[in-house]
């Protein structure tokens, strides 16, 4: 469920009440597990993408690649690489620089890494792209407006800007809550 945290007291036992408000009705939930041992994890709510931006990404990634005459994943993957805030440098000793590369390159096509020289001996920095299974409406807004970019230039048809907006407006309305 999506909820706010709205209060925490201290009970006389040392222990603690947390108050979440949620959206959805939580009743039939409470009934079952009430007074029986839960796990609770509480974590901060991310608005991911709605399905209907990675289909469109993905309509634009086919229509660029016929046109580029290129395979769709370079055309995914070159795009990912070509937006911000969707990666992270860190440095890593170069014993494990081939484990981690490997690694990283498991979790999905997008999921990229690429090297440059550190100072520290030893060393070498990787930037590690996130695939966009990951990404937020703010992230997934970026690739979609790097891809509608790509393909005006290449002659391509792109979906009108207002209904792009509407796309991006009803993933916001209907599940972005929080």
């Amino acid at each position: 469920m999506i909820g706010s945290i709205r209060d925490l007291t201290r009970n006389m036992d040392g222990s603690y009440n947390l108050t979440v408000t949620v959206k959805d009705d939580p009743r039939s939930l409470v009934d079952q597990l009430k007074d029986t041992a839960v796990d609770v994890e509480i974590k901060k709510h991310l608005n991911h993408r709605s399905r209907d931006a990675n289909a469109y990404a993905w309509v634009l990634i086919d229509k660029l690649a016929e046109a580029l005459r290129i395979d769709k994943e370079d055309v995914y993957k070159q795009a990912i690489r070509s937006i911000g805030g969707v990666s992270t440098i860190v440095c890593v000793p170069d014993k494990a620089l081939e484990a981690l590369q490997n690694g990283w390159k498991t979790k999905g096509m997008g999921w990229q890494t690429e090297t440059m020289p550190s100072k520290l001996e030893g060393c070498t920095n990787v930037v590690l792209y996130y695939g966009s299974s990951t990404y937020d409406t703010k992230q997934m807004s970026l690739l979609i407006d790097h891809l509608v970019q790509d393909a005006k230039e290449q002659g391509i048809e792109t979906m009108p800007p207002a209904e792009l907006e509407r796309m991006m407006q009803h993933y916001q309305k209907h599940y972005a809550r929080g």
